[in-house]
């Protein structure tokens, strides 16, 4: 049952820039309109944010804290980034992606939607992702808008890789079901792999059928929440071989390497020739 619809001052827009947030490609599920409002869905919650002011406003009916826990507020991101010891060139990032935050999302959803994104643009991903919400995901409405919440792996382990078809998310696909299978079936417990190390975390869903080093390292990142996790994909290798010393070791960036990887990975992306 939906709560009172509320809108709350969330953050500064130094504290949270939304354009970087939602468009660093971690998430999948949140689209700016002509007018910049970003509208999203999270834990089956829709919310509208845009930004006035130099203030970031958000509308739901979800609590205002879960909100807050979704978008990492507690935690000073500006005190962490001046931590970060890499060069002139991450310096650069830093700079650049201020503003950035990690979300916090729900585990499955960030495992299926990773599983989905490989080899795969932004823009597809987002395609694939809605169509799996809107075929078995459950309807919301909120503000005249409908929204689908991300489909259980209960509910998509019932499913063949014949029934995602009409998703076109081509040899995915029984990754997506069998990834469904182990979670539902307890083959992995995504709630557990929080409690654990990073390192143990990535171990487990490396065991499941399609899973490889970048897949598992963005959900133990995006989804469980371990902040050490460093993705590599062609933007981040190719960064890492020409602006990083040949032995650069992505470790030495401590607990919160995740967070220089987003900041390196916006930077390059957005920055193709530099």
């Amino acid at each position: 049952m939906n709560g009172e619809t509320y809108t709350v001052e969330l953050c500064s827009t130094d504290e949270m820039d939304i354009v970087k947030t939602f468009e660093c490609g971690q998430c999948f599920r949140w689209n700016a309109d002509e007018n910049g409002v970003y509208r999203g869905i999270a834990f089956g919650y829709p919310a509208k944010l845009w930004t006035e002011n130099g203030r970031v406003y958000l509308r739901s009916y979800a609590p205002a804290m879960l909100w807050r826990e979704y978008f990492d507020l507690e935690r000073n991101y500006a005190e962490i980034s001046r931590g970060f010891c890499g060069g002139g060139y991450l310096d650069e990032c830093i700079a650049y992606g201020q503003g950035i935050r990690i979300l916090r999302q729900e585990p499955w959803e960030a495992l299926c939607s990773f599983i989905i994104s490989q080899c795969n643009n932004i823009t597809r991903i987002k395609g694939i992702v809605e169509r799996l919400c809107a075929m078995y995901g459950e309807r919301v409405d909120f503000d005249g808008d409908t929204y689908y919440t991300f489909p259980t792996a209960q509910r998509l382990s019932e499913l063949s890789a014949e029934d995602l078809a009409p998703l076109r998310s081509g040899y995915r696909a029984p990754y997506i079901v069998s990834a469904a299978a182990a979670v539902t079936g307890g083959g992995v417990d995504l709630d557990a792999l929080i409690h654990t190390d990073h390192v143990s975390a990535k171990k487990e869903l490396l065991k499941l059928n399609g899973i490889g080093e970048k897949v598992a390292n963005c959900a133990v990142l995006f989804g469980l929440h371990h902040m050490e996790a460093f993705p590599i994909d062609v933007w981040i290798r190719r960064a890492l071989k020409e602006h990083f010393p040949p032995d650069f070791d992505p470790d030495t960036l401590g607990e919160y390497a995740g967070l220089a990887q987003q900041y390196i990975f916006f930077y390059a992306r957005s920055n193709p020739t530099r």
